[in-house]
């Protein structure tokens, strides 16, 4: 047996805010994998696979489609026995084996979690935690979209000692930089030099620990910067804190999806213009899908983040798929009203 075939395989966990780049860094590492024999996990959140469909559109030889595993509808780190692990040892068993595995997270995943599944006996003696990529939106988090006041939090948490703890977005972004082994900071050419530096103060603020923070525009980065980081991250778990160190599991009631099946668009402007006001009047957080527009054979993928709204034909319509506009939306648990958002998508 050659020394390849004892060896671990590295892992690399792609974590990040809800459209913060993930699938933009990934499709680049694919196209740009060095002579690396590439394999991906998508962990969907919500039913419609849209990242996994674009990721397979970008498979190469070293990389093809059956490499690319998407798990949708439900946290891998939930479902470690009957989800993780399968496709852990499906993708092992490959001929030729993986060189490196990415594993792009959903954007309300928990990253430490999953770290832990990488313990499990069935496992953790062929793979190992190369590094946790912890992608930020630089203009979102200058905003201060996903980090809290800290002064009015104090003054807050002085006045009511029940308040024990941030508001859900605020965790998981705090969660993700905290388990991070490099900060991503993505779309530095919307925030901005000032934007930038906000962000970074934000960053450094908010990890527990001194990180490399890269800036990048359209996911592009050198994969020799982020693969190859060797951190073995599974044996550090302690060195990685999280708000809900303690608890037997964690749960994603903070948050909801919906599909919305909608017919042919007339004017994508339009339907820009209703995304817009599901961010604004109905605090959706993401829309993610397709788009069928009349008269075009063109496929439209649209990607949300607020009221950022992004949108361009990918791909033709196959003879043997419906041509209809499939969207997810994704909000808080209690801002999720199907009717609704219908009703504002068709106008």
């Amino acid at each position: 047996m050659s020394k390849s075939d004892v060896s671990k395989v590295p892992v690399t966990i792609v974590t990040g805010f809800l459209g913060a780049g993930k699938t933009t860094l990934i499709s680049h590492l694919i196209r740009n994998a060095g002579r690396r024999r590439l394999a991906v996990v998508v962990n969907e959140f919500g039913t419609l696979g849209v990242d996994g469909d674009i990721l397979q559109a970008c498979a190469i030889p070293d990389c093809p489609a059956e490499n690319i595993i998407e798990l949708a509808n439900g946290c891998i780190c939930c479902t470690v026995a009957d989800d993780f692990i399968p496709t852990v040892e499906k993708l092992l068993a490959l001929d030729p084996r993986p060189d490196h595995i990415l594993i792009e997270t959903s954007g309300l995943a928990l990253p430490k979690p999953l770290l832990k599944a990488f313990d499990w006996p069935a496992i953790r003696s062929r793979i190992t935690v190369d590094g946790v990529l912890a992608l930020a939106d630089a203009e979102a988090v200058a905003a201060g979209r996903f980090a809290p006041d800290v002064a009015a939090l104090d003054a807050q948490r002085a006045a009511d000692p029940s308040v024990d703890h941030e508001t859900p977005l605020s965790e998981v972004f705090e969660d993700q930089l905290a388990c991070a082994d490099m900060v991503l900071l993505t779309k530095v050419d919307l925030a901005g030099p000032e934007g930038v530096a906000a962000a970074r103060a934000v960053i450094l603020r908010e990890a527990p620990r001194p990180v490399p923070v890269i800036e990048l525009t359209e996911g592009v980065v050198d994969p020799r910067v982020i693969l190859g980081l060797g951190a073995a991250a599974e044996d550090d778990i302690a060195a990685r804190p999280s708000h809900h160190d303690g608890e037997d599991e964690h749960e994603h009631e903070d948050f909801n999806s919906t599909v919305i099946a909608l017919s042919e668009i007339a004017d994508p402007a339009d339907l820009v213009d209703r995304i817009e006001t599901l961010a604004r009047d109905h605090r959706i957080l993401r829309v993610k899908g397709y788009a069928a527009v009349t008269g075009k054979p063109m496929r439209l993928l649209v990607q949300a983040v607020g009221a950022r709204v992004r949108h361009h034909y990918d791909r033709p319509w196959r003879p043997d798929e419906p041509r209809r506009t499939t969207l997810v939306a994704i909000a808080e648990h209690d801002a999720i009203d199907h009717g609704v958002l219908r009703a504002v998508l068709e106008g």
